[in-house]
């Protein structure tokens, strides 16, 4: 069990366990995006917009995440962030 929860958390660039790790520039919009939706819940068109922003970025995050994870765990959240968006997208 240990060597397949080091596998899985073993950050393939440094060797370091990568659980989380700090916004790259594309989570930082999506965040301040989120937050300004959050902060002004209007059906107009700024409110669709940031959805917009908030969806697409989300899915380009994860993508990346899928294609440049630096383990498995994170090519795992970086799937489960993209189905989820896919599916609420979809409502």
């Amino acid at each position: 069990m240990r060597k397949i929860l080091n596998w899985f958390f073993r950050n393939r660039e440094t060797g370091a366990i990568t659980i989380a790790q700090s916004p790259n520039l594309v989570l930082w919009i999506v965040i301040v995006a989120a937050l300004l939706r959050w902060m002004w819940p209007s059906s107009g068109q700024v409110s669709g917009a940031l959805t917009v922003v908030v969806k697409g970025g989300l899915l380009v995050w994860a993508a990346d995440e899928i294609v440049r994870g630096v383990n498995p765990w994170r090519r795992c959240l970086g799937t489960a962030v993209a189905v989820y968006d896919l599916t609420t997208l979809l409502r």
